[in-house]
């Protein structure tokens, strides 16, 4: 599954219950993200032990986008069920400052930086 555009993608990848962001996202506003909320929900859906979310390739993401991150990761956190992983990328500002919020919304998360880009359908270890 993928919702795209000129300036960014979002791709499910099943195999890995890995959805990954790339591109520039700045949608303006939180209900102009309802797709990819969507998107989220479906996989949430399917109850896999471990979600990641690989924004390594997320070069920006406005405060709405931010917005729609912090409410599915609430979602997560009410629904118990599976293991939540975020993978960013120390070089896009944005993602070390916001990313960290995720965690006080859900302690369980998994936050992990590397520098670098993962390729879309790279496992995730």
């Amino acid at each position: 599954m993928e919702i795209s555009n000129d300036n960014y993608k979002v791709t499910y990848h099943p195999t890995t219950a890995t959805v990954t962001f790339q591109g520039i996202l700045k949608l303006r506003e939180v209900a102009d993200y309802d797709p990819i909320m969507q998107l989220l929900s479906e996989v949430v859906a399917q109850s896999p032990e471990t979600i990641t979310l690989n924004l390594r390739g997320l070069q920006f993401l406005n405060s709405a986008g931010i917005n729609m991150l912090s409410q599915f990761v609430m979602k997560m956190h009410e629904q118990k069920s599976s293991q939540l992983v975020v993978l960013g990328a120390p070089q896009f500002a944005w993602q070390t400052k916001s990313l960290r919020n995720l965690q006080r919304l859900m302690p369980g998360l998994k936050l992990e930086f590397r520098v670098g880009l993962q390729r879309d359908n790279e496992a995730v270890s």
